[in-house]
Parts: structure tokens; C-alpha cells; sequence
């Protein structure tokens, strides 16, 4: 792959990192020392970055295993400045296997996030949500709401995030999968432009990045599936090959 770098493997799964993700962490430390930070302040705050990363590798890696148990491999798992795409070698038809494999990231945030939880109490340290901001930041108290908010904000049915493909799983068990497809692929587009009035309102390029990824996403999915869904129905019929 191209302008890609490989960080290591998970069960014999690929972790790659896209170079824009490096650009992103080479700005960050920069801009913490634009702030006034020392050079350790400014190295911590990129580390708390690449934890939050570690987080998302782990949500992708929930995807790729449990994949795996239903015969579907992930060629590999790329993390890039928005968040991680876990490639799997085919989608799932089966609604039942897309329904785990979709739910499977989200599931594990919230089980780093019940760790976290438990180390904080047993520390004595604040369970509030103001741990994610300073002058109250705890790298276990951010960690555990961050792995919340990932979780929270992947379940939204924005086809194609974890969300949508749950709404696409319940659907196709209830319709043809071309037409869950498309309802899917359209609650998403609505979910991104909502994404991205927000993003603009709020001066938000990564939900900005977000929302352009989720409707040009829905659109090509839901493209992919109504082409096979014509070459299925215009393949010529062929009689069973009879032994006898």
C-alpha cells in the first residue's frame, strides 16, 4: 500500500498508519509548544493522543477477530487523523453476522471504558466528565470517557459507521438486502449533513472530514451493492451439471 507505515500486527493482521496521521501527531506537539508547554508538557500531550489511537486500534481489532469467526479475514487495519478503517476481505450478507461484527468495536470501548471505570474508584480518582478538559484531566478518568464517546458517537446510524451497518443488519433481516441497503445509505447521508452543519457551526474539521466520509461512503456502498444486486439478476440461468 502507498503512503502507508507499518506499526506491527495483531494475529496476523496488518496495523498500518496513513502518513497524514504522523503529519497530524508532528503538529500537535508543535502546537502544544506554540502554547507555552515544555518539551515534556508537549510530549505527554501527544502520548495521551496516541493512547486515545491505541483505543480505536483495539475497537478495530474487535471488528477484524470477530470477522474472523464468521470465516471473514481483514486484509488490514489502517488508522488515519479521523479515526481507523478495519478492511475486511468481503462484507457480510448475513444480517445476524454483519449485526456482531458492526456491534463488536463499540463493545469493546465500552469494556476498556468498565476497566477504566473500575481503576478510577479503586484509586479514589473523579469519575466526571470534566476529566476530559484541563485544569482536571486524568489519563484515566479522559481515557474512560473517550472510550464512552467512541462508543456513543459509533453506534449513531450513520451507514456506513458501526451504527448503520446495525441498521442495515435489522433491515435486510426484514427485506431485500439491496433495499435495507439503500434505506441505510440514505439515514446516513441525512446523519452526515446533519454531521456536517455541526462541523461548520462549531469551526470542526474532523467532524467536517467526518460527515464528507460517511455520505460519499453510504453513496458508493449502496452503489457497489445495486450493481451486484443488476449482475445477479441479468446473469443468464445455467441447469445444474447432472452427473448422471
Amino acid at each position: 500500500m502507498k503512503n502507508v507505515y507499518k506499526l506491527g500486527a495483531f494475529a496476523r493482521i496488518g496495523i498500518f498508519v496513513h502518513w497524514t496521521t504522523l503529519v497530524m501527531f508532528a503538529g500537535l506537539f508543535l502546537y502544544y509548544l506554540w502554547l507555552g508547554a515544555s518539551l515534556g508538557g508537549a510530549l505527554a500531550g501527544v502520548m495521551l493522543v496516541a493512547f486515545v489511537f491505541g483505543c480505536v486500534i483495539l475497537h478495530e481489532l474487535g471488528h477484524a477477530l470477530t470477522a474472523r469467526r464468521f470465516g471473514i479475514a481483514t486484509l488490514d487495519i489502517t488508522m488515519y487523523p479521523i479515526g481507523g478503517i478495519a478492511r475486511l476481505e468481503r462484507m457480510p450478507r448475513e444480517p445476524r453476522q454483519e449485526f456482531w461484527i458492526a456491534v463488536a468495536g463499540p463493545a469493546v470501548n465500552l469494556g476498556i471504558a468498565a476497566v477504566l471505570c473500575a481503576l478510577n474508584l479503586a484509586t479514589g480518582r473523579s469519575l466526571g466528565i470534566d476529566t476530559l478538559l484541563p485544569p482536571h484531566t486524568t489519563v484515566l478518568g479522559m481515557l474512560m470517557w473517550v472510550n464512552l464517546l467512541l462508543a456513543g458517537f459509533n453506534l449513531l446510524p450513520a451507514f456506513p459507521m458501526d451504527g448503520g451497518r446495525v441498521l442495515r443488519a435489522w433491515l435486510a433481516s426484514k427485506m431485500p438486502y439491496a433495499r435495507a441497503t439503500r434505506i441505510a445509505a440514505w439515514t446516513g447521508q441525512g446523519m452526515a449533513v446533519l454531521f456536517g452543519f455541526f462541523g461548520v457551526i462549531g469551526f470542526n474539521p474532523v467532524l467536517l472530514f467526518i460527515a464528507l466520509f460517511v455520505f460519499f461512503g453510504a453513496r458508493e456502498e449502496a452503489r457497489v451493492v445495486a450493481e451486484a444486486e443488476r449482475a445477479a439478476r441479468n446473469a443468464p440461468f445455467e441447469a445444474p451439471y447432472n452427473a448422471a
